[in-house]
């Protein structure tokens, strides 16, 4: 049976690992706190037309790729982890100008502003997360539990697609939008002082490097894996635009807890495709629910299927990614699959709201055929891809 099991141990959860998945966590909800408040904020305060929230929103996504050339180049010149440092800053600097700008409250303020804010948003949290998920976790795990170290980190950021938004519309709802953007810088700051708390022996750069390179940035070869995790991604992505509760959120919480117990108990000795597939069906499951039943229980039901099938779909696809890539090349394969999730869940967002505004069932058809077209993908194509090219 081709299957494949991440073993747990309890070295691996030493201080230094615990602070550095808490910052990865704290980072990532410094961001998703503003997915649900930030678009509601542009169309009803600052008067935005959904199309240009829609492309402000997607707008994200190109700034994960602003810097990614640079990545290699810049840990191996510099202290890795001030650079993470300096970009978690200067991700700081973008809300807190947008903090001044809103507080002005002169006028409304010009659609480039709010693309130009979105891009530098993206670059700076696309530069400090491939940082610390694809060097300073790693740094700090021994070599032989390294592979357990990327999937467990990964689960703190995958926490912050829920956490983050329920932060965001608690303070919305129950305060104003200053408060959400003081969360974020709040989440960020912590995740500041947590890396600032690790201590990172100094290394002698490299004689040889490349001021532009694809090392930490693009894994060569692996772009079926990254096109079918997308492909999912915009379809998570495109129901996060429906303008979602904060009870929704926490019950995609309990989901992914639930995801956590399915992989340690459920999927533990099954057929590698097996995850993938169940988490497509899911997610499928979820549309149709939300589409033909929208009953109260549903509301309950479809964010807890939902957030065991990003679990389950997620953590194997991480895997994926590090058993396609060579030696040396596992930070590589760590920034190619966070690049192939992020990048979908902004254009999911911006195309929900620039193309399906006030048009849920439409949305859900949509998101209903991408759902099915990542299924027969996978099935058909990347899964026996993966078996071919796979290197570990």
């Amino acid at each position: 049976m081709n299957s494949q099991n991440t073993p747990v141990h309890v070295r691996l959860w030493h201080r230094d690992f615990w602070l550095m998945s808490i910052a990865n966590m704290l980072l990532a909800m410094s961001v998703y706190i503003l997915v649900p408040s930030f678009p509601i904020w542009l169309l009803e305060t600052e008067k935005f037309t959904p199309v240009e929230v829609g492309v402000s929103m997607g707008a994200f996504a190109l700034g994960l790729y602003l810097f990614g050339t640079f990545c290699s180049w810049l840990v191996q010149r510099f202290r890795r982890n001030r650079i993470c440092i300096y970009s978690i800053a200067a991700l700081i600097g973008s809300i807190s100008i947008l903090y001044y700008v809103h507080g002005l409250q002169s006028d409304f303020i010009e659609f480039w502003v709010i693309l130009l804010h979105r891009v530098l948003l993206g670059a700076t949290f696309g530069l400090a997360q491939m940082v610390l998920s694809s060097t300073l976790i790693i740094d700090t795990s021994e070599s032989d539990k390294r592979t357990e170290a990327n999937h467990s980190s990964a689960w703190f950021s995958r926490f912050a697609m829920s956490l983050g938004p329920i932060v965001g519309l608690v303070m919305f709802y129950y305060k104003n939008f200053d408060a959400v953007l003081l969360s974020s810088v709040f989440c960020a700051s912590c995740a500041i002082i947590l890396i600032l708390t690790v201590n990172f022996p100094f290394r002698t750069p490299s004689d040889c490097y490349h001021i532009f390179s694809l090392d930490r940035f693009i894994l060569p070869g692996s772009m079926p894996l990254f096109l079918n995790l997308l492909l999912i991604a915009v379809t998570v992505g495109m129901i996060m635009s429906l303008g979602l509760s904060d009870r929704f959120y926490g019950v995609i919480m309990a989901g992914f807890l639930l995801a956590l117990l399915a992989q340690r108990f459920v999927f533990r000795d099954a057929e590698l495709k097996s995850e993938v597939i169940t988490g497509l069906v899911l997610l499928i499951a979820v549309l149709i629910m939300v589409f033909t039943r929208p009953l109260p229980i549903v509301w309950y039901i479809a964010p807890l299927l939902l957030g065991l099938s990003i679990g389950i779909i997620c953590s194997r696809f991480l895997l994926f990614f590090i058993k396609l890539s060579r030696h040396c090349q596992r930070g590589t394969s760590q920034s190619m699959y966070f690049l192939s999730w992020e990048t979908g869940i902004a254009l999911g967002i911006g195309i929900g709201y620039a193309l399906f505004f006030n048009d849920d069932k439409g949305l859900l058809i949509t998101d209903m055929v991408l759902a099915v077209a990542a299924l027969l993908m996978y099935n058909y194509y990347t899964h026996q891809w993966f078996l071919k090219h796979k290197n570990r």
